[in-house]
């Protein structure tokens, strides 16, 4: 009997269409012969819809196709799997059951935690990192926090609110003076490259942060590392293991790799394979793989990245994103990405792990740590309530917890 794949993706996110990418690429490489694969798209409006016709890219180009071919659904648990019900109608008839779940969600509302947490709801396992591992995998300002406790490299940063801003110019314009300009501001949940700019003086620094703030209330003001290069590595494990990729040289025509360059610079280009239409996603990006570095270099990203890896909680697959100074020979972390675009899988191509392998170890790792899990204690059977006593309440009831 095959397994029953779900690939989630869509949600009401700014990286909807990056996620919709992410998502086809995944279910056209996913073993026929191992998996049912069952898309579970999320509309702008976190409308749920599956049927088979959300394996092509067509169908999100005219929505009323969608509309009119797949079936709106609903979710929930029955007998240990997640079941999809039809959601309009009279009669409420199950459209299909699904084993575990793929997230191909990016973004803030999506990767940062919240369908992690719902999918532990429902009681099924998942590919990719926890809730908490999300959450601190979308926020940088988190990341950088952690990763500067655990001695991991990141570039001379500042935080700060978007109340804090308008209340206090001054004090957030004095605090990213002591970094240095030029800098870059940042959204600090969003991913993509999303509302993310350079400033090279205060003016332009008051036009970057009010930018930011359109996406995020959170915002991180970072310095410009200099003599830079962009170089990418992904991991592939869990808290018992880890494993790197081949690393990659990402050259942009922006001053960072900007969302321009990741998914729609290159998009065009003739040749673009059936499954992409216009865009191949991150594959899309021009880049050097594997990136022309010395060994050791490679082997200092290798052991940071699995540093890193560990240290924010990761799971199953992720892409690690690192800033270069060729001068002064030192590397930055910059990012870490739970959900990476394409899930990162050209990156591990070079080194023989196909898509499809990649897919089945992401598999592996879940089904494996969803069985580690049921074997921690979660509940305790007590008679707690017995001795509740009305408007006294738990302190009323004194040592009796004891």
């Amino acid at each position: 009997m095959k397994i029953r794949v779900g690939v989630l993706f869509g949600g009401k996110t700014t990286e909807h269409e990056v996620s919709i990418i992410t998502a086809v690429q995944a279910m056209e490489f996913l073993d026929g012969d191992k998996y049912d694969v069952i898309p579970m798209y999320l509309t702008k409006e976190n409308e749920l819809y599956t049927g088979s016709p959300l394996k092509e890219m067509e169908v999100y180009k005219e929505p009323e196709l969608l509309k009119r071919y797949c079936k709106n659904v609903v979710c929930y648990n029955k007998n240990g799997c997640l079941t999809l019900q039809n959601k309009n109608g009279i009669f409420k008839k199950t459209i299909a059951e699904v084993d575990i779940v793929i997230p191909c969600v990016h973004g803030y509302n999506m990767e940062d935690g919240n369908v992690q947490g719902m999918l532990e709801t429902y009681g099924v396992p998942y590919t990719g990192s926890d809730i908490y591992g999300c959450t601190v995998g979308q926020d940088k300002v988190f990341q950088k926090q952690i990763l500067q406790a655990e001695g991991v490299p990141v570039p001379k940063y500042t935080w700060f609110y978007d109340n804090e801003y308008y209340e206090d110019e001054e004090k957030i314009l004095s605090s990213v003076k002591k970094i240095g300009y030029p800098v870059i501001v940042k959204p600090a949940r969003q991913g993509s490259s999303i509302g993310i700019e350079i400033a090279k003086d205060e003016e332009s620094l008051k036009q970057a942060i009010e930018e930011a703030i359109k996406y995020d209330e959170k915002i991180l003001v970072e310095e410009v590392i200099p003599n830079m290069v962009e170089l990418n590595c992904s991991v592939l494990g869990s808290s018992t293991y880890a494993e790197t990729s081949c690393i990659e040289e990402v050259k942009g025509k922006d001053e960072f790799l900007s969302f321009n360059d990741k998914y729609i610079g290159n998009g065009s280009k003739k040749g673009a394979s059936k499954t992409m239409g216009a865009s191949k996603g991150m594959v899309s990006a021009n880049r050097v793989i594997p990136a022309q570095i010395t060994d050791k270099l490679a082997k200092e990203i290798s052991e940071t990245s699995k540093k890193a890896f560990r240290a924010l909680g990761a799971s199953g697959v992720v892409r690690i994103d690192y800033l270069y100074d060729k001068k002064a020979k030192k590397i930055y972390v910059n990012e870490l990405n739970t959900i990476p675009g394409s899930l990162s899988f050209y990156l591990w191509t070079p080194l023989k792990k196909e898509y499809t392998e990649l897919l089945d170890d992401m598999i592996n790792i879940a089904v494996k740590r969803y069985k580690k899990k049921l074997k921690k204690t979660t509940i305790f059977d007590s008679n707690i309530l017995s001795s509740f006593n009305g408007s006294k309440g738990v302190k009323g009831m004194k040592g009796k917890l004891r």
